[in-house]
C-alpha cells in the first residue's frame, strides 16, 4: 500500500489507495453505506457477507490473544445504556468534548483541531469565516421509560471501558483472581462525532476491543511497558508490515485527564499516521472516582502483606474497525499477470473471510457432486465459499479479491484419480492432493 524509497527509512503514503479499497469492499460485499436505498445516512455503515466475516475474525484474534490464550485475563460483555451517575464519576460529563467551530459562509462544521489551517473553511475555501469555538460534548443522549423528564436520562456509551471498572469487585469476587489480572471486552460505542470521514475510520458508532489491566500500583510502569509491546506485536503476528506500523508515546499536552503515559500502535492510512490502538496508563482515577460516587469499595486486600490498595490500571484499547480498514489496506496488491492486472488481498488466514473456497471445474452433477461432499468435510473445520459459475480463471480472480489463501478445484480427473486441484493465493502455485489428504494439508499450511 505504500513504498520505502531506497534512500529513506521513511514510507510513504499512497492516497490513490484509499478509493481502490472502498471500491472493492462495495464491489465485493464488504462494507455498504448503511440505508443505501434511501440514499444513505451519513458516517453509518452495514458490513456485508464478507465484511462481517472478516469484522468477526480480528475481534475473534483479538480475544484469542487477549483471553483465550491467557490466564490473567477474563472476559465481560456490559451493558450499552448507562445512567449518568456512570459519565459523572468518569468525568466524561465535563471532559468528553470536542471544539466545535462552524463557517459562517457554507455553514459546515468542523473539529477545531483538526483543520490544517484554522483561518481557511476546508469546504468553500472562505477565510476568517470560522464561529468562536465551543466545546460539543461528544455522547448521545435518549430517555429510558415512557415519560421523558429528569431521572430518566440515559446515555449511550462512548467506550466500553466504564463497564469493566464498574463491574471490578464484581470480577473479583466471582472469579477469585488477584491483581495482576484483566477484564476484556468487545462492544458497541457511540459517539456523536463533529466531522466523522476517511470511510469506517471515524464513524458515530463503531466496536472496540478493550482491556483493563489491574495491576499493584508499584508494578505500573513495568506493564504499562509490557501491553505497549505486546500489543504492537500483534498486528505483526498478523501479517502487518512493519514499516506500515509505529509506537508513537503522547507529549504532556496530549494525555487525557486520567493518562500519566500513554502510546499509539499507528498504521500508515492514505491519507497519513492515524492511530489503530491506544495503551494508556489510567493510574487508580476510575476506580477511585466510581469508588467515591457510588460509596462502594474497588480496592484489593492483599492477605500476603497485609496490605489494602487500589490497583492502578493499564489499558489497551483498539477500534474493530479501524483495525480491520488497516488490515485491508495493508493487504491490498495489484500485480500484472500474463498482461492483466490481477488485485488480490494477501490478508492473513486467520483474518481472511474465507479460508478456502471449493471450486467444481463445472456444474456437471459428477463434479458438483462430489465438490459439494468435500466442502461439507471441510466446513466444520474453516468458513469456507462455494462457486460454479463463470470461467476458473475468473473464479480465481474473485477469490483473490476476497483474500481466500486456498482454492481446491475439482475437476474431471477427480472423478478417477480421487485428488483435487489446491491453488495458491499469494504464488498462483498448483499442486495435486489426494482428497483424503486435503485437511491435513490446509491444517498444516495455516496452522490452525
Amino acid at each position: 500500500m505504500s513504498d520505502v524509497p531506497p534512500d529513506s527509512a521513511e514510507p510513504i503514503a499512497d492516497p490513490a489507495l484509499f478509493d481502490k479499497v472502498v471500491n472493492l469492499t462495495k464491489r465485493r460485499g464488504f462494507v455498504f453505506p448503511s440505508a443505501d436505498i434511501y440514499g444513505g445516512f451519513r458516517s453509518t455503515y452495514d458490513y456485508g457477507p464478507i465484511g462481517v466475516l472478516l469484522l468477526r475474525n480480528v475481534k475473534d484474534a483479538w480475544w484469542r490473544s487477549m483471553v483465550q490464550l491467557r490466564h490473567d485475563v477474563l472476559g465481560l460483555d456490559a451493558a450499552i445504556l448507562s445512567p449518568p451517575a456512570v459519565w459523572e464519576a468518569s468525568g466524561h460529563l465535563a471532559n468528553f468534548t470536542d471544539p466545535l467551530v462552524d463557517c459562517k459562509v457554507c455553514n459546515e462544521r468542523f473539529r477545531l483541531d483538526k483543520l490544517d489551517d484554522t483561518e481557511v473553511c476546508p469546504n468553500c475555501g472562505a477565510t476568517h469565516s470560522f464561529t468562536e469555538a465551543r466545546q460539543f460534548n461528544l455522547m448521545f443522549k435518549t430517555h429510558a421509560g415512557p415519560v421523558e423528564g429528569a431521572g430518566h436520562d440515559v446515555y449511550l456509551r462512548p467506550e466500553t471501558a466504564q463497564g469493566m471498572f464498574t463491574n471490578f469487585a464484581n470480577v473479583l469476587q466471582t472469579s477469585r483472581k488477584k491483581p495482576p489480572f484483566g477484564i476484556a471486552q468487545i462492544g458497541k460505542s457511540f459517539r456523536n462525532e463533529i466531522t466523522p470521514g476517511n470511510f469506517v475510520f471515524r464513524t458515530r458508532e463503531f466496536e472496540q476491543m478493550e482491556m483493563e489491566f489491574f495491576v499493584p500500583p508499584d508494578d505500573a510502569d513495568e506493564w504499562y511497558q509490557y501491553w505497549r509491546k505486546e500489543r504492537f506485536q500483534w498486528y505483526l503476528d498478523l501479517g502487518m508490515p512493519e514499516h506500515l506500523l509505529r509506537l508513537r508515546d503522547h507529549d504532556e499536552d496530549e494525555l487525557s485527564h486520567y493518562s500519566s503515559a500513554t502510546a499509539d500502535v499507528e498504521f500508515l492510512f492514505p491519507w497519513g499516521w492515524d492511530e489503530l490502538e491506544g495503551i494508556a496508563n489510567r493510574g487508580t482515577f476510575d476506580l477511585t472516582a466510581h469508588a467515591t460516587a457510588s460509596g462502594e469499595k474497588l480496592d484489593y486486600f492483599d492477605p500476603a502483606t497485609n496490605t489494602r490498595y487500589t490497583p492502578k490500571v493499564i489499558e489497551p484499547a483498539a477500534g474493530a474497525t479501524r483495525t480491520m480498514m488497516a488490515f485491508l489496506m495493508a493487504a491490498y496488491d495489484e500485480e500484472e499477470v500474463r498482461g492483466e492486472t490481477r488485485v488480490v488481498l494477501r490478508l492473513h488466514p486467520r483474518l481472511a473471510p474465507y479460508k478456502v473456497a471449493v471450486l467444481p471445474l463445472s456444474k456437471k452433477p459428477e463434479l458438483t457432486g462430489p465438490a459439494e461432499e468435500l466442502l461439507s468435510t471441510l466446513q466444520p473445520h474453516y468458513m469456507c465459499d462455494y462457486d460454479e459459475t463463470q470461467n476458473i480463471g475468473k473464479r480465481y480472480r474473485r477469490q483473490d479479491e476476497l483474500g481466500t489463501p486456498v482454492c481446491i478445484t475439482y475437476d474431471f480427473e477427480s472423478v478417477d484419480d480421487h485428488a483435487v486441484t489446491v491453488r495458491d493465493r499469494d504464488t498462483m502455485g498448483q499442486e495435486r492432493i489426494p482428497i483424503d489428504e486435503v485437511l491435513a494439508h490446509l491444517q498444516a499450511k495455516f496452522g490452525f
